[in-house]
């Protein structure tokens, strides 16, 4: 596994890359939480890369502090990750990611075909990547703020699957009911609502961490991602 370089009109960012032992293959564009590009979302890209896909986790955190790499376990980073998120500029981000696409798509392992998936901080901007890429399909694992964003959801062209918990301390009720029924009847939309789980439900070693609920929602994950990249 290695890093690459992305290159966008404000300056240039890392990206961790993990590569399948077939190539050319299809891309999917891993998007972070509010905690960096740390083991977490590398265990992700390299899991994707043992299923056949080429797979990035683009460091969103670089105009703030590069290089972020911290945890869910000490209230110290915890602090630290809300004070990022806090800094962060989803609009900077989505061209961040959107070049990062890009890069994928004419990297000489790639197929040319590429998709999202989300978490956290990272499932609001497979939302807004879904609404504002050229991106051939999308996943959002409990994404915050979405209620927030959709005005924009009669640009979502390309397939998004959503996942929701019914008991995310980071997006309420009526938010919930909100964005369901902003998204109710959309062509190009699928949303799961995982009940009486929390948000982060599929973080691995997370305080919320559900093995069911994550495996229903990854197994998902996996069935799009092969019907949509293939």
């Amino acid at each position: 596994m290695t890093k690459m370089t992305v290159s966008c009109p404000d300056g240039a960012f890392s990206a961790y890359l993990a590569l399948p032992t077939k190539t050319p293959a299809p891309a999917i564009l891993v998007i972070q939480e509010i905690f960096g590009v740390n083991r977490v979302m590398r265990d992700i890209c390299d899991n994707l890369a043992a299923q056949g896909y080429i797979a990035c986790c683009p460091d969103l955190f670089w105009r703030i502090e590069p290089e972020v790499d911290i945890t869910d376990k000490t209230e110290a980073e915890w602090n630290k990750a809300f004070e990022l998120f806090g800094k962060f500029d989803p609009d900077k981000g989505t061209e961040d990611l959107k070049a990062t696409l890009a890069s994928l798509r004419d990297h000489p392992a790639s197929t040319g075909k590429v998709g999202s998936v989300g978490y956290c901080l990272g499932g609001k901007m497979a939302f807004l990547m879904a609404a504002r890429s050229d991106a051939d399909c999308n996943v959002s694992y409990y994404g915050v703020g979405l209620d927030e964003l959709l005005g924009e959801a009669g640009n979502i062209s390309k397939p998004l699957l959503m996942h929701m918990a019914s008991e995310d301390q980071f997006v309420p009720k009526d938010a919930q009911v909100k964005i369901r029924e902003g998204l109710k009847g959309h062509p190009n939309v699928t949303l799961h609502v995982y009940e009486g789980n929390d948000h982060a439900f599929a973080r691995e070693g997370g305080a919320h961490y559900d093995a069911q609920a994550a495996a229903a929602a990854n197994a998902r994950t996996a069935a799009f991602f092969k019907q949509q990249l293939s």
